[in-house]
């Protein structure tokens, strides 16, 4: 592992205040994990064990799962050249189907007006999307993918895919849809706190 990983881990966990007891995992086979966070959880016992590390070995996981999943899904992008943001903004283009304008395109992405205008010209530049003014309004526009953009995501979404099958291959069926089901719960939870729209908008 190297040493930004082992980083992220403890920034992933330490950013929890917590202590306590690590709970068992693994389908409750009643052996403690020893993945990069247990390793956190357990130091932090050992300075502060007067705090509930609770929190930390559930959103300490979910952090590092995360990191170490995008690093290797952004491996196909780095081959093409773009980014995740870039990619994000192509892929809501692809998914919905239809021209989007540069507000709704931040809005999908969760992303800021002016980051999204900056990453639609380098895109622009590219042949991956173009703009049309609106015929009503001149300051709107219209932003849709070409054939080069719709064939480059097709050609991308694959390889991403392939590689989360085989991440997931250690959990049954029913492990999958169990997972799944307790990320949605938690998903809508704090999509709800912070008056975000329901549904899935990766």
């Amino acid at each position: 592992m190297r040493a930004a990983d082992g980083a992220a881990a403890d920034g992933a966990a330490g950013g929890v205040a917590g202590g306590g007891s690590v709970r068992a995992a693994g389908g409750g086979s009643g052996v403690p994990p020893r993945d990069t966070v247990a390793a956190v959880v357990r130091q932090w016992q050992a300075v502060r064990p007067d705090i509930d590390t609770g929190p930390m070995e559930v959103i300490g996981r979910i952090n590092r799962c995360a990191a170490l999943l995008q690093q290797a899904e952004d491996a196909p992008l780095r081959r093409v050249g773009l980014t995740r943001p870039e990619f994000d903004l192509l892929g809501a283009l692809r998914r919905t189907g239809h021209e989007l304008t540069p507000g709704e395109l931040a809005r999908e992405t969760f992303s800021s007006g002016a980051a999204v205008t900056k990453r639609l010209k380098q895109l622009q530049e590219r042949d991956l999307v173009d703009r049309r003014p609106d015929t009503r309004d001149r300051r709107v526009s219209h932003v849709g993918l070409t054939d080069t953009g719709r064939d480059l995501v097709d050609s991308i979404l694959p390889d991403q895919l392939a590689y989360e099958t085989v991440v997931l291959a250690g959990l049954d069926e029913d492990g999958q849809a169990q997972l799944s089901g307790l990320l949605g719960e938690l998903l809508q939870q704090l999509e709800g706190r912070l008056g975000l729209s329901p549904g899935f908008r990766g």
